[in-house]
């Protein structure tokens, strides 16, 4: 019974990742669609691409900050990744000098507002690392929180 339900559960979830991964080839067709149709110079592609490349880039390093009002008003950092922000700022860092040394607009400016996003989380979660609960000594990620799993199927 219990086999059933992970295995409804596992196709389930094999069913939402295809349909985002179908969703996402769809999405980059339409993108590369739209730049070779609509816009007929190369500059006007690259500023196309560019731009939608900058604004995605942008969410994706602006995302943490999402936990910010739960981390402020519960005073505490559980639930927010130190190693996502330190990746975060890092690569920000990194793709910010590149960018630099070739002086690319597009890059420069999504990944210096990456940087800065980065060490924001950062800054934050130093603030609030010290008033932040520990459980046991240890603190509780959700990411170790499992379900119990009865093991009824493995005696049979």
């Amino acid at each position: 019974m219990q086999s059933d339900i992970l295995s409804h559960l596992q196709n389930k979830g094999r069913k939402k990742v295809s349909l985002g991964l179908l969703g996402e080839v769809i999405f980059m067709a339409a993108i590369v669609a739209i730049t070779l149709l609509a816009f007929h110079t190369h500059e006007k592609r690259i500023l196309f691409v560019g731009v939608f490349c900058d604004i995605f880039n942008i969410l994706m390093y602006a995302s943490p900050l999402t936990i910010v009002k739960k981390v402020v008003t519960t005073k505490s950092v559980e639930f927010m990744p130190l190693y996502l922000s330190l990746a975060n700022f890092l690569n920000g860092c990194v793709w910010t000098a590149y960018a630099l040394i070739k002086f690319d607009i597009f890059m420069l400016v999504s990944n210096g507002l990456g940087a800065f996003f980065g060490l924001l989380q950062l800054v934050l979660y130093a603030f609030y690392y010290k008033s932040t609960p520990k459980h046991g000594g240890k603190e509780v990620k959700p990411s170790e929180i499992q379900l119990p799993v009865s093991d009824t199927a493995s005696r049979v």
